[in-house]
């Protein structure tokens, strides 16, 4: 099997690694890939976001599966291009993807398909944002309805700061989506679709502020790890129950049915699971966290998803170990990051027992060297035998990487290692749960 991969991150780095992995995948080609990809496969400098260019070089290749990772490109309708050439492809059209595009989509088709999420109201001025911040009261969550990299969600207790980012939106045109706060733990988990059957990943979890303590503004995502060992027994097949294949159903329904991942993200909140939003691809960085322990090839499953054969799919494999990623981010990041930096100690990191580095943000300079292209630049991921070991092991990692002015999180899975996160039963005390 020849498989193209589409993107330039972390996440597509990890796919591509995995994919390499599997002995029924002949060859891989990304486009337009980064630094660590091309180190590993051929690549191809085309627009990602653009239609045309995928679908004739996917033609041009032959391969027998595009793989498409960002939001970008699947709003943009790649997946269509390409399965309008006749090509399979692991990702939804430009009509699925809008569960992504538009969060107000999103709680369209969750009201319809009964799942359970935050209740929301829909904003398109100051008035209307206002009334519904005074609604659902502090803290006050305001999302951009459309595409932000993970970064058009604020939370917070200033009313005035919930109603400037609100107004930002608006005046580029855009509308905000305005819910209740959801308290509880936050979950990811990622379901393979074939447009009717479903089949969930390993749950993971990710910290989206930029600094310790979850503090600072919202990032793509600073680091992830998996398995959650507190997470409450039989939360995966609730997920699968009560979210996913709903609405997968009513996706399907409404003629646009999905096929891809559908990344749910939850909170597990005292009244219940909660869903907080709906992506359409792999999650960045949970990806690289749970890929590390997948045993399953995935070559396999994503083919069997592109072709609706994932009731054929026997049950996923996964090593025992816990996996850890460790996001190092570029100085200024969210912000305007600062780019063109060389990465020193890569090969250093990957010495230690356990540990990958999986690029996102890099390129080769002239010289074949390579430096930061992006904000969040790179991922150090390790496997260790729980979850003490594997963040031991990742940060020993991040430790030799040396990047002028970087910036990682130093408690990446740390309240989960001492114990410390707790799961609201409803009705009932906090507690401690089962493995999922």
């Amino acid at each position: 099997m020849k498989v193209l991969v589409i993107g330039p991150g972390g996440r597509e780095h990890a796919i591509v690694r995995s994919l390499l992995a599997d002995p029924n995948v002949s060859e891989v080609h990304a486009a337009p890939g980064n630094a660590g990809i091309s180190k590993l496969v051929p690549t191809h400098a085309i627009d990602a976001n653009d239609p045309d260019a995928v679908a004739a070089l996917a033609t041009k290749l032959t391969v027998d599966l595009v793989v498409v990772g960002p939001e970008a490109p699947l709003a943009a309708g790649v997946s269509d291009a390409v399965r309008a050439a006749g090509i399979p492809v692991f990702g939804p059209s430009k009509a699925a993807a809008q569960l992504e595009a538009s969060k107000a989509f999103a709680k369209e088709v969750m009201a319809e398909a009964g799942v359970p999420t935050a209740m929301a109201r829909v904003a398109g001025n100051a008035e209307e944002a206002a009334d519904a911040l005074d609604t659902f009261g502090a803290p006050y969550v305001v999302k951009d309805d459309g595409l932000a990299a993970g970064k058009g969600v604020v939370v917070t207790n200033n009313r005035d700061e919930a109603l400037a980012h609100a107004q930002s939106c608006f005046d580029a045109g855009g509308t905000v989506v305005i819910e209740e706060f959801l308290d509880g733990p936050e979950v990811s988990v990622f379901v393979l679709c074939d447009g009717l059957n479903t089949v969930a990943l390993s749950p993971a979890q990710d910290f989206k502020r930029i600094f310790d303590n979850d503090e600072g503004p919202n990032t793509g995502g600073m680091g992830a790890y998996t398995p959650l060992e507190w997470a409450p027994e039989g939360l995966v097949q609730e997920v699968l129950d009560r979210v996913a294949q709903p609405t997968v159903n009513q996706m399907a329904h409404r003629g646009t049915p999905f096929v891809g991942v559908l990344f749910v993200g939850l909170a597990l909140t005292s009244r219940g699971t909660r869903v907080i939003e709906f992506n359409v691809r792999f999650g960045d960085p949970e990806t690289q966290a749970v890929l590390a322990r997948l045993k399953t090839p995935l070559g396999g499953l994503l083919m069997a998803a592109a072709k609706g054969g994932l009731d054929k799919v026997q049950p996923l494999r996964w090593s025992r170990e816990t996996a850890v990623a460790v996001v190092v981010a570029a100085e200024n990041y969210p912000d305007k990051p600062r780019t063109g930096d060389r990465i020193r100690g890569l090969k250093k990191a990957e010495s230690v027992e356990g540990v990958h580095v999986i690029h996102a943000g890099t390129r080769l300079d002239d010289e074949g060297k390579v430096v930061s292209a992006g904000g969040r630049v790179l991922a150090v991921v390790a496997l260790g035998t729980d979850l003490v070991e594997a963040r031991e092991r990742a940060y020993d990692g991040v430790e030799l990487v040396h990047l002028e002015g970087s910036q990682f999180r130093t408690d990446i899975g740390g309240k989960a290692a001492r114990g410390e996160i707790k799961v609201q039963t409803p009705g009932g005390p906090a507690a401690t749960k089962a493995k999922a």
